[in-house]
């Protein structure tokens, strides 16, 4: 089985910053490409942004030049860096990752508990 827990997540002042965490544990042989996505309350689970196993990287326009997304492949950790919060940033986050738990095996979807972000004064 794998588990992605994510952390970093609580209540922060608009402006201000988060970073969250993803780790994967578990039987990994290797991790895909690797996303946080969000939910906020009466709304559609949205992408955030995504990252592939070579680096490169994928935003939503919501959080363009606001969120860093970053991956370090021998922790297989996932990171959202999170600055300029703003209100409508307020959602649950998701930490979602593509793994393959043996060579042999094809790709699993696994997602995160969900770590909750509030930007409120």
């Amino acid at each position: 089985q794998v588990q992605l827990v994510e952390s970093g997540g609580g209540l922060v002042q608009p402006g201000g910053s988060l970073r969250l965490s993803c780790a994967a544990s578990g039987i990994i042989f290797s991790i895909n490409d690797m996303g946080w996505y969000r939910q906020a309350p009466g709304k559609q689970r949205e992408l955030v942004a995504t990252i592939t196993s070579g680096g490169s990287t994928n935003y939503a326009d919501s959080v363009k030049g606001r969120f860093t997304i970053s991956r370090d492949n021998a922790k297989n950790t996932m990171y959202l860096q999170m600055n300029s919060l703003k209100p409508e940033d307020t959602a649950v986050y998701y930490c979602n990752a593509d793994v393959r738990r043996r060579a042999w095996l094809s790709s699993t979807d696994y997602w995160g508990q969900g770590t909750q972000v509030t930007v409120s004064s």
